[in-house]
């Protein structure tokens, strides 16, 4: 995994929406999740943007000109780190060793080490605060917030209970997961879960609009994160959204934070559904794709996105309708998204109102089961089913994809399957005086009628035929 953020072009540096505090030794650490980093040329045209995560370590500052190939940041790719934004004395909170806490020997550096461990005590949370000298808890920089810093299962503490330390010190780090798949055969059970839009087990939170961070009233061991909007300069409350979370799992934003829609809350795999909902269906595709090419790249296999994106768009064509307006359709049916939209096109045309719908992801399974075509689903699973529902319902299929047209013993639409090329019969004797006396219609046109969209193409096809034939009769004779 990249632990690095290189430059690909020459310009100036400047900090977006960054949070940083300076250490002790000079460094510059960042204290937020939504910071980026942009390179812009002498003109101040923008060239790169880097999104930098937090507890990087900044190795450049604000205006800095950089040449190509400049280290912009560092971190550690092995664990996150959970580092102090003031200076003082540490403070621990419910951190009992054999209750929430875990003290054992490190075999490969022979010191202690302190880890939290899940606790069977509902409300035990612990924590570590920063307090001043006269014990009094101290603030956040711009924020009357407490310095505290709410520690979730797995995390290893780096510092003990009254150390001194100073801003931008790690006190915690959470260790990564760094068990990458090596293999293709260990990688491919990702590929199905992507395919199959299985939510994942244990998956982030995500924000479903943008504003700033607060925190609610914890309720029945989870903790309440709030994201308000701000609208005109105001934060508007009664538009805020509220999300709980385990108390064991790690909060990546702090109070005050700026959010935005589809930034993740905490840690953990994102949610194929949940980003569909929040982020549309391009987001989903691009994440889809970079998931999937992730596996294959680590066995150095190049494979043309638009193969992934073939597969996502059929995960894609049906919708759920939420409002009927003036069309046929139910509340909740799903439909395909041709249907939906022929359907729509109808009504508006006829003065009416549309139908409101939202897509919907389904897995390859269900997808290839919930196709138009009941002859192409039967061939896949579950034949008995799907031939019964049919036969039952009465439906017709239409023979209009490529499966079922195979299934029938019928030509494919596709290449001279198609539509255009039906009436096209070129027997020998005609193909001979095509050949020889350059027949059809007028100006070498086709000789049966087409439709305008393709005649075109036609009158390629027959050019060609005639080419080729006076080569084939020159040579018989």
């Amino acid at each position: 995994e990249a632990s690095t953020i290189e430059n690909r072009h020459a310009g100036v540096v400047h900090f977006h929406s960054l949070k940083t505090v300076k250490r002790k030794d000079g460094s510059t650490i960042v204290m937020n999740r939504n910071g980026e980093l942009v390179i812009a040329d002498e003109n101040g045209r923008e060239r790169e943007r880097y999104n930098v995560i937090y507890g990087a370590k900044l190795n450049v500052k604000e205006g800095q000109k950089v040449e190509i190939g400049t280290q912009l940041a560092e971190w550690d790719p092995f664990a996150t780190p959970i580092v102090a934004e003031v200076a003082g004395v540490i403070r621990f909170s419910d951190i009992i060793e054999g209750v929430t806490m875990n003290e054992q020997l490190d075999e490969v550096t022979g010191l202690s080490r302190k880890s939290i461990i899940e606790s069977r005590d509902a409300e035990a949370q612990p924590r570590i605060s920063i307090e001043d000298d006269k014990g009094n808890a101290k603030n956040l920089p711009n924020s009357e917030t407490p310095a505290r810093y709410n520690l979730p299962v797995g995390a290893n503490i780096t510092v003990n209970d009254g150390d001194s330390i100073e801003a931008g010190e790690v006190i915690a780090r959470i260790p990564r997961e760094t068990t990458k798949t090596k293999d293709i055969t260990g990688g491919l059970p990702r590929v199905a879960e992507l395919f199959e839009a299985r939510k994942p087990k244990e998956h982030a939170v995500i924000s479903e609009i943008e504003g700033v961070v607060s925190f609610g009233k914890d309720t029945k061991g989870k903790r309440k994160v709030v994201v308000t909007p701000e609208i005109e300069g105001k934060l508007r409350t009664d538009l805020a959204k509220e999300y709980l979370i385990a108390k064991g799992k790690h909060i990546n934003v702090h109070a005050g934070d700026r959010v935005k829609a589809g930034d993740p809350l905490m840690d953990g795999a994102a949610n194929p559904h949940d980003i569909l909902k929040v982020l549309g269906e391009k987001e989903l595709a691009r994440y889809m794709v970079d998931e999937v090419q992730e596996v294959y790249r680590l066995q150095g296999v190049k494979i043309n996105d638009k193969h992934i994106e073939t597969i996502v768009r059929q995960m894609l064509r049906r919708v759920r309708v939420q409002e009927v307006g003036d069309t046929n359709f139910l509340v909740d049916e799903q439909v395909e998204k041709q249907m939906f939209d022929d359907e729509n096109a109808r009504v508006t045309a006829a003065g009416g109102k549309p139908a409101v719908g939202e897509p919907l992801l389904l897995g390859i399974t269900k997808a290839s089961l919930s196709t138009e075509s009941f002859i192409s689903a039967s061939s896949f699973q579950e034949t008995t089913k799907v031939l019964t529902e049919a036969a039952i319902s009465g439906r017709v299929d239409y023979l209009r994809g490529l499966k079922e047209n195979v299934i029938m013993g019928r030509l494919i639409p596709a290449g001279t399957g198609l539509t255009a090329y039906k009436h096209l019969d070129i027997e020998e004797s005609r193909a001979h005086r095509i050949g020889t006396r350059g027949g059809g219609g007028p100006s070498g046109s086709p000789p049966l009628s087409f439709p305008a969209r393709y005649r075109d193409s036609v009158c390629l096809i027959h050019s060609r035929l005639r080419e080729a034939l006076s080569v084939s009769v020159g040579r018989r004779e």
